[in-house]
Order: structure tokens, then C-alpha cells, then sequence
């Protein structure tokens, strides 16, 4: 042990001492509480002085300023910028924001999240910006000064894309490989804006980023089908990431869990609401965002493509006070937006709706919405419960999973309110054998049952390419089977029709794909006497079920489809695809 004389001697050594050895060191006395205190203080401060000095190192290095930020006066307006719990997850603080400028101070400036913060505060502010570095000594004296402070706003609860950027994107995005060209000479933040407004133009519901072996892979899901339109370098995939993450509040360091988040655009067409959600991969993370578009405007059972019998059928099945009206498909069918279009029609001033959505997809105006969170224990199940104390005359369940919610909503359809909801299952007949599978007593659905949608989405011809196509003798006669199963006025409506089917042969307009838009294919059927009393009987199948709704006259999804195709809304191949 080395000897010193005084309790400066011993700091000056820059040894690791804690107080208590003193009492071992010779030649001191044995330190009072006084001179204990005196040296925590002297240590502390010598540490503090280090970390400042590696910060400074780091700023030389950087040629990043260094800010001392201990009796720096950090405003309120500052704090709210950026959450506590973003600060610690990136050490770095915003320590002064005013209407012209914003700094924020970081351990590490350099990395990519650091910098993506300072752009959308930058942003959020449209303000000019500017990194420094800080040491640990003075993050921590700013995260206590969030104890003072109330309230925090997100960094960004919305992005605007800008009037000029869409018209730039419309401008400069035609095609697919256009669209690769203008990823090639944006930034991260403007890749963003460009793949949104890339994607608004496209009409795409969902737009993925996949991290692969050998790059990035842009996809877009137009009408239902995925498209790889675009890769991006590894470099900008990861700066696209955290911009993404930043946007949509979630953990830029979290990179091993799934993680879910959502954030509002504002073009000039309407509000669009972005799901957004990532998953690790063995290559990296997969991101993918789900376009909402918010307006309802021309949403209309017509428009939709429901027609004929199955329109007449279902308008007179929802203008009933009460009973339960269930659309049936798979995810991505439209079942939802079917819901809303029934909505728009019952919509007046003397009805109450109320929905419980998970998530709420369109925003309606005269509609009471409320959206699931299983996180907190509010399920479809107790949503419903709640609901029905608020005395509507009309409750749309987003979706009926089990039992307790389906008796919740049988028992409601049969005292007096007209519930609709939707259901997994291949077609509309399937819909009854689902329910007693979950444990629905068959003398209880029998008379709450009104009527069963089932749907599909196909995609519609562009009308700017359609050209007749050649079929085959194998695709004809198997079009000839469905038709000589059409109910009798609609069989001897096509017998007499030379049988000409269509697609699109790709154009400008289509983006080279040959569709654009879609449509749905349906059947509907009442629930009638003989299929209640089927239904109260228990020992009902699919098959039975559709047996009985075809003899009153139901159009199948398949026969639909066939007459939609004859009419140049789609195609064959489309109708087979989605439809068998």
C-alpha cells in the first residue's frame, strides 16, 4: 500500500479508494465525518470533470460542439419535445427548442437515431437544428428536471405530407422503375414521404419492407397481390427504420421483439391512418404499414358490387328493428368495409349506432366508435356488454371469436337491437355450423338470425386496357357447370348470351398489371322458416344449409363472379383465384 499524507495527495493519485480504507492508510488520522463528506465530494467532482473531459474528447473527435449543461437553464417548451423514456433510450435530450431553432445534446451524436430525432423535431418545429455532446453528468441532470414537468406530447403525433411532395411524387413516380429511380436520390426522412405518397398514388392498402440475404425488398399490396416495386441499400433500410419508428413511437433500440405503433398522414384527399408493425428477422426487421384511408365518401352497397337479388335481400333483411345480419370471408374480403357501407344507410338522426372495432378502420360521423385493447382486458366480449347500457338501436362487432360474444350478441339481436358483426368462415352457409361449433344453443340463433353475407374481393379490369380473352375448352366448361347451377332466371339470361370473357392487357395507367380497383362477388341469404328449422333441429352441415339457401333463389360467390366476369369487371382467372 502506497503512503500518502494528505486527503489531497490521495485524489491526486487518482487511486479507487473508498473512504472507509482511509482508516487503513498510514500516516492520516483517522478521518472524521467532516473529512469523509470532503472527500465523497472531492472524488465526485473529479469524476464529473472526467466525464466532461471524455466528452470533449468524443466532440474533437466528432467535430460535434460539447455543451456543459449543468447550469444550463432547460425550458419546459425544451422537455416536452422529446418523452423521459426516449431520452434515456437514446441519451439524448432536446435542451432548447424556440420558434427558429432546436439543439439537442447526446452521448453519442453520430448515431443514426440521435439524428433522425433532431430531424423530426426539426421538422415538427420548422425550426433549423443542431447536434452537440453532452456527458452522462449532464443527461442526468436534465432527466430530473422531467419530475417538474406534467405532461409530455409525443414527438410527432402526425406527419404532414405536404400538397408539393404528393404532386412531386405523382410527378415523378409513373411506374415501378420510376419509382425505384426516386428511391435511388432521397434522404431517409424523404424516402419516407416518397414511399407514403408513392403508395397514396398506387392506391396500395399495405406497404412491407423486407430486410433479405442479398438487400432490401419494397413491396406494395395493390388490390389484394403483392408487388415487389423497389430495393433499398442496407445503409438507408436501416436509417428508413428508425425514421419509421421515430414517427411512430415505438423503441428504436428494441430491434429483437415485435412492435406495434401507428401515426396519422394528412394529404390533401384525407386523413390516412398508419398502422404500423415490425418483427425481428434473420436478416433484420420486416416493416410493414397499413394504409386506413378515413374518408367514406361514395361507400355504397352498390358500389361494392352488390347487386340483383342479394341487394334487394339484404336491404330488406337490415331495415328489420332488430336481429343479427353476419358477413362472413377471410382476412383482406372486405368484411369490414361491408359493415360500414350497411352503416351509411341506417346512419339518420333518430338511430344510434355504436361499434367496437379492433382497430377502428373508417371514422364515421354520427357513429359512436370504440376500439378493443386487449392489453387492457376491454375485449370484443365486454365491449359488447358496455355497449349495450349505452342503448343503441344498431351495434357493430367488429368480430365474433367465441362463445361469451356471440350469446352477448344473440341475446341482444332478440331483445331488440339489430347487431351486426362478421365471422371466419369459407361461405355464408358456413356461418351457422361455426356458431354451434362454439357452443351457441341452436333454439337461441335460430329466430336471432336474419340473413349470412359471404364475399370475396376480386380485382377489376383496367378499364383503359381491356381486351377479350381466349379461353380454354377445360376453363369453359367449367364455367358451364356453374351457370347450369344459377337459379332458373338468371341461367336462361346467360344461355342465350355469346360467352365472352375479358382481361387487361396492362397500360400506363395500370402500372403494366392490368387490373385496377376491385370489386366484390357475393351470395346472401335469408335465414327462413325451413332453415330455422333446420338450425333448431342441431344436425345442420354446410352443405344442407347452402342446399336450402340455393333452392330460395341465393347467386353463389362463384356464379356471381361468373356474371361480374361477363360484364368486364374481372376476369376469369380472378374469379377461380379467390373463389375455389
Amino acid at each position: 500500500m502506497v503512503a500518502f499524507q494528505t486527503i489531497d495527495d490521495l485524489i491526486d493519485k487518482d487511486q479507487d479508494v473508498n473512504p472507509e480504507d482511509l482508516k487503513k492508510a498510514p500516516g492520516l488520522k483517522v478521518a472524521t465525518k467532516e473529512i469523509n463528506e470532503a472527500f465523497v465530494k472531492k472524488m465526485k467532482d473529479v469524476g464529473i470533470k472526467e466525464k466532461e473531459h471524455e466528452a470533449m474528447r468524443l466532440s474533437a473527435k466528432l467535430s460535434i460542439p460539447h455543451i456543459d449543461l449543468e447550469k444550463f437553464p432547460v425550458s419546459h417548451e425544451s422537455l416536452r419535445q422529446v418523452s423521459k423514456e426516449m431520452v434515456k433510450e437514446l441519451g439524448a435530450v432536446c435542451f432548447y427548442a424556440t420558434q427558429d431553432e432546436v439543439r439537442v445534446g447526446a452521448l453519442d451524436p453520430s448515431r443514426e437515431e440521435v439524428q433522425e430525432l433532431l430531424h423530426a423535431i426539426e421538422e415538427r418545429n420548422h425550426a433549423h437544428g443542431a447536434l452537440y455532446v453532452i456527458s452522462k453528468h449532464s443527461l442526468d441532470n436534465v432527466l430530473k428536471l422531467y419530475a417538474n414537468l406534467p405532461e409530455i406530447e409525443p414527438i410527432t403525433k402526425d406527419i404532414e405530407v405536404k400538397v408539393e411532395d404528393i404532386e412531386a411524387v405523382q410527378a415523378s413516380v409513373s411506374d415501378f422503375s420510376s419509382l425505384q429511380e426516386s428511391l435511388d436520390r432521397k434522404t431517409a426522412s424523404d424516402l419516407l414521404v416518397l414511399l407514403l405518397g408513392a403508395s397514396l398514388k398506387l392506391n396500395a392498402s399495405d406497404l412491407h419492407i423486407e430486410a433479405e440475404e442479398e438487400g432490401v425488398a419494397v413491396r406494395l399490396r395493390l388490390d389484394g397481390v403483392l408487388h415487389d416495386v423497389a430495393t433499398l441499400d442496407k445503409q438507408e433500410y436501416l436509417k428508413l427504420v428508425s425514421r419509421i419508428k421515430l414517427v411512430s413511437s415505438l423503441k428504436i433500440n428494441v430491434k429483437d421483439k415485435p412492435q406495434d405503433g401507428r401515426f396519422t398522414i394528412k394529404p390533401p384527399e384525407g386523413e390516412v391512418d398508419v398502422r404500423v408493425s415490425t418483427m425481428p428477422t434473420v436478416y433484420g426487421e420486416s416493416v410493414v404499414m397499413r394504409l386506413l384511408r378515413q374518408t367514406m365518401e361514395g361507400l355504397n352497397l352498390d358500389s361494392l358490387g352488390l347487386r340483383d337479388r342479394a341487394y334487394v335481400t339484404l336491404k330488406k333483411e337490415i331495415e328489420r328493428p332488430n336481429g343479427l345480419i353476419i358477413t362472413t370471408g377471410p382476412t383482406g374480403s372486405g368484411k369490414t368495409t361491408t359493415m360500414y357501407a350497411i352503416m351509411n344507410i341506417l346512419n339518420k338522426e333518430n338511430v344510434k349506432i355504436i361499434t367496437l372495432e379492433d382497430p377502428v378502420e373508417y371514422k364515421m360521423k354520427g357513429i359512436n366508435q370504440s376500439q378493443v385493447d386487449i392489453s387492457k382486458d376491454y375485449t370484443f366480449a365486454k365491449g359488447l356488454k358496455s355497449i349495450l347500457r349505452q342503448d343503441p338501436d344498431i351495434a357493430m362487432v367488429g368480430e365474433i371469436r367465441e362463445l361469451e360474444t356471440a350469446e352477448i350478441a344473440i341475446q341482444a339481436s332478440l331483445t331488440g337491437h339489430l347487431i351486426l358483426s362478421t365471422i371466419h368462415t369459407n361461405d355464408a352457409a358456413g356461418a351457422v355450423p361455426r356458431f354451434l361449433s362454439m357452443g351457441v344453443k341452436p333454439f337461441l340463433l335460430a329466430p336471432a338470425l336474419n340473413c349470412v353475407i359471404g364475399q370475396r374481393l376480386v380485382r377489376k379490369i383496367c378499364d383503359k386496357c381491356v381486351v377479350e380473352e381466349e379461353v380454354d375448352s377445360h376453363m369453359l366448361e367449367r364455367v358451364g357447370e356453374i351457370i347450369a347451377e344459377m337459379p332458373e332466371d338468371k341461367k336462361k339470361e346467360f344461355e342465350k348470351k355469346e360467352l365472352k370473357f375479358y382481361k387487361g392487357k396492362g397500360c400506363e395507367e395500370c402500372g403494366g398489371i392490368g387490373y385496377k380497383g376491385r370489386v366484390g362477388i357475393y351470395e346472401v341469404f335469408s335465414v327462413t322458416p325451413e332453415i330455422k328449422e333446420m338450425i333448431i333441429n342441431g344436425h345442420v352441415s354446410e352443405y344442407d344449409i347452402k342446399k336450402a339457401a340455393i333452392a330460395q333463389g341465393m347467386v353463389t360467390m362463384a356464379q356471381d363472379g361468373i356474371i361480374k366476369a361477363l360484364e368486364k369487371l374481372t376476369s376469369l382467372e380472378e374469379v377461380f383465384r379467390v373463389s375455389e
